[in-house]
């Protein structure tokens, strides 16, 4: 009698969390076939620039050419380009996976919650007009303190949240407590700052800072009984995953899901509910003077939010100007 096929790492994974696939690029999410998908602007951007991918951008070009009023400048065009360009990748993944995609906000838009609240209800009515409902889509907004009463706002409206550039706990539980849908706490940015602030090369992957945070805050999340989702995201190796086995999510670039597909061993559950609601936990009761005071205190978490708005507004801005150029060589 032939033995059982030993199950690969990421099937083994998939039985305990939900893998999410962290990628624009609709090929490889077709290739893994995740729940749930999500982008952010750099792999959109990265994801522009590939030759597939023309007939996406000029449709958007052609519908923002369309919807705009008469003497709008090429940045009007461009802007409602972008806009379109996110929810057209959106709706390609959304008909691939049978979950739900994170279509992000521009995170020049970090630190105004109205103005935040406005372009996620703009994402979200051009998702409906094509026929998908609003519990398939999670609007990506930055953990900033006006960040999350815009999805607080948002989420009364039945318009859930992916709370992103997340590294602190005490992001985390202000999100948990503004009744956001989801977490992503970054936790290979974590590590990078760590690393860089300590001169370690290396650490043991139960030992990585990211992974003691993201740990830390799911243990927060299911002692006290939110229902908030923690999706641990950004990771720089496998064993960063591997221990987080049971994380409600991951979501996970497409190298390291090929890597987990052929990787096989056992991978035992590191992170559980049941656990987590028997072990001690101080409540900290969250307001935004506590946020403003924490966040001051905690280097790591205010040099890599600032660090990541940055990052994305660079690649926002460079999509634009890709975009703009695309305008002036067309008719």
């Amino acid at each position: 009698m032939l033995g059982r096929m030993a199950q690969s790492l990421l099937e083994q994974l998939s039985k305990m969390t939900v893998i999410v696939a962290d990628t624009g690029d609709i090929n490889a999410i077709r290739k893994h076939t995740p729940r749930d998908a999500t982008t952010n602007p750099s792999l959109i951007m990265a994801a522009a620039q590939m030759k597939e991918y023309t007939t996406l951008i000029d449709d958007a070009l052609a519908w923002a050419k369309k919807e705009a009023p008469a003497g709008e400048g090429v940045q009007g065009v461009v802007s409602r380009a972008i806009d379109r360009l996110s929810v057209e990748f959106g709706l390609h993944i959304l008909s691939i996976v049978a979950g739900r995609v994170s279509t992000e906000v521009d995170a020049r838009l970090s630190f105004d919650t109205q103005a935040t609240i406005r372009k996620a209800r703009t994402l979200i009515a051009q998702y409906e007009a094509a026929g998908t409902p609003r519990q398939r889509v999670l609007i990506k907004i930055a953990s900033t303190w006006e960040g999350i009463r815009a999805a607080e706002a948002l989420e009364n409206e039945g318009i859930h949240c992916n709370l992103t550039l997340l590294f602190g706990l005490h992001q985390a539980i202000a999100c948990a407590d503004a009744g956001v849908t989801l977490v992503s706490p970054f936790v290979g940015r974590i590590l990078d700052w760590y690393k860089s602030a300590t001169g370690k090369s290396s650490y043991a992957a139960s030992e990585d800072p990211g992974v003691v945070s993201v740990t830390r805050i799911y243990e927060y999340f299911k002692h006290f009984g939110y229902k908030t989702e923690v999706m641990g995201a950004s990771f720089r190796n496998l064993g960063e995953i591997t221990e987080l086995a049971g994380c409600d999510l991951l979501t996970i670039a497409p190298n390291f899901l090929e890597e987990l597909s052929q990787a096989t061993g056992d991978l035992p559950r590191k992170l559980d509910p049941v656990k987590a609601r028997a072990s001690k936990v101080e409540r900290i009761a969250m307001d935004e003077p506590t946020f403003r005071r924490m966040h001051s205190s905690d280097k790591m978490a205010s040099d890599k939010l600032e660090e990541g708005i940055a990052g994305f507004t660079k690649a926002i801005v460079s999509l634009e100007r890709m975009l703009a150029d695309r305008v002036g060589a067309r008719p």
